[in-house]
Order: structure tokens, then C-alpha cells, then sequence
């Protein structure tokens, strides 16, 4: 698995960076280490389509997705803190491989819960 990279996020060989996750501009580094687990979740009105930026529930964090609203698919990450941060990249499926290939996490977890 190569790098990836889309506007908001980028995979390295060494952590996932997150552009516009604070504010107004700043970028989260997330290095694969930390990474506890990672929840591919289907967005839909109440869970995170509709968010931008922040949230509305403490426990998630929306990274800046101006084009969140059409897209369908989320990640949520488990750093092993209160809140989890919710990324929506160009292309799931190829980050999600990328942290799994980094972190040695198993299979895919099923998708449950509110997000943000």
C-alpha cells in the first residue's frame, strides 16, 4: 500500500495527518502507534453528513469536510481518549487499509452507534 493523500488527509509511512482539524486551519498528526482501532461508518442525516466541522456529540470530532454532505462512508478513530476523531476522505477504503496495514489491526468492525 502506497501513500495516500486527498485534500484534508494524507497517509505517510508514519501517521495520518489531518488538515483543517483545528482551528480555524490547523493539522492533527496521528501517528499509526496510537491508533486503538478504526470504525467505517455509513453516513446518513443524524450521523454526520450534515457536519462539516466540530460536533454535536463530545465523544466524536469532524474533521473540515466542506464536501462531507456527498459523501457516504466515515471513519471514526480510536486513539484511546474521550473523543474520537470522525474523518470523511476522498477514498475509505483506501485509508482504512492504510491504517490497517500500519497498525496490524484485524478485520473491519461493524458499523453502530450515533457519530457527530
Amino acid at each position: 500500500m502506497g501513500d495516500y493523500r486527498d485534500r484534508w488527509i494524507e497517509c505517510t509511512s508514519e501517521a495520518i495527518r489531518v488538515r483543517g482539524y483545528y482551528f480555524p486551519w490547523g493539522t492533527k498528526t496521528i501517528p499509526y502507534g496510537s491508533i486503538r482501532s478504526v470504525r467505517r461508518v455509513t453516513l446518513g442525516a443524524l450521523r454526520g453528513k450534515g457536519r462539516l466541522w466540530g460536533t454535536s456529540n463530545p465523544r466524536y470530532w469532524a474533521s473540515l469536510d466542506p464536501a462531507r454532505p456527498s459523501k457516504q462512508v466515515g471513519l471514526v478513530l480510536d486513539l484511546g481518549r474521550r473523543v474520537h476523531p470522525f474523518l470523511t476522505p476522498d477514498d475509505p477504503d483506501a485509508v482504512e487499509a492504510a491504517i490497517r496495514e500500519h497498525t496490524g489491526l484485524g478485520p473491519r468492525e461493524t458499523d453502530r452507534g450515533p457519530v457527530v
